[in-house]
């Protein structure tokens, strides 16, 4: 069966659709709010803590890394300049995975071939690829399904939310003075947020 191909705009669109379902509201619609528990009793053991237990929370998971995607190498250099629809018989027989994983692998891809940001382009001639392209070619390397690419490229949407950021993932990846830096930064984020939902 042949494979559609995926512009960065409608990963975008889908990204943008699935952030704005009921659905996904529910799922993040408490992660802001302030938490409703009752005040500890005078004797109760959090009384012993130095620090708040939400700040030993906030810290534990912003240590929290990317799992290590080291089933199988990437392909070499080579492999980074071919079309990703090449890349696809690496599916065969893989497990899905969640989207926190899904977005470690894209991590992965963008710091081995590289990130580029220009504008309509999944990648450059050299094989570095923008935020989008990078889901894509983890998803055509076996990591995750096409739903898994959607809901992480949700998670970024949703990330880019809580950063005050309006658009979408394409405009955010090619704005002027964009780095590599604060691509990685943003994917580190996403997945903190994606793994701290369960995702």
């Amino acid at each position: 069966m042949p494979l559609p191909t995926t512009a960065p705009d409608e990963l975008d669109r889908a990204a943008a659709q699935l952030y704005d379902t009921a659905a996904w509201q529910e799922i993040v619609r408490h992660w802001d709010a302030p938490s409703e528990r009752p005040a500890p009793a005078p004797d109760d053991w959090r009384r012993l803590l130095s620090v708040p237990v939400d700040q030993l929370v906030a810290t534990a998971l912003a240590g929290l890394t990317a799992p290590s995607p080291a089933e199988r190498p990437l392909p070499g250099r080579l492999g980074a300049i071919l079309p990703d629809r090449l890349h696809t018989w690496r599916r065969i027989g893989q497990a899905d995975v969640r989207p926190s994983t899904h977005l470690a692998h894209a991590r992965h891809v963008l710091v081995e071939w590289g990130w580029q940001n220009r504008a309509y382009r999944l990648r450059d001639a050299r094989g570095a690829r923008c935020l989008c392209g990078a889901l894509l070619t983890a998803h055509r390397l076996g990591y995750g399904s096409a739903d898994t690419m959607n809901r992480s490229a949700a998670w970024i949407v949703t990330e880019l939310r809580a950063q005050g950021w309006t658009g979408l993932i394409g405009p955010w990846n090619r704005a002027p003075g964009r780095t590599a830096e604060q691509a990685l930064g943003l994917i580190d984020a996403t997945i903190r947020r994606a793994a701290h939902a369960g995702e």
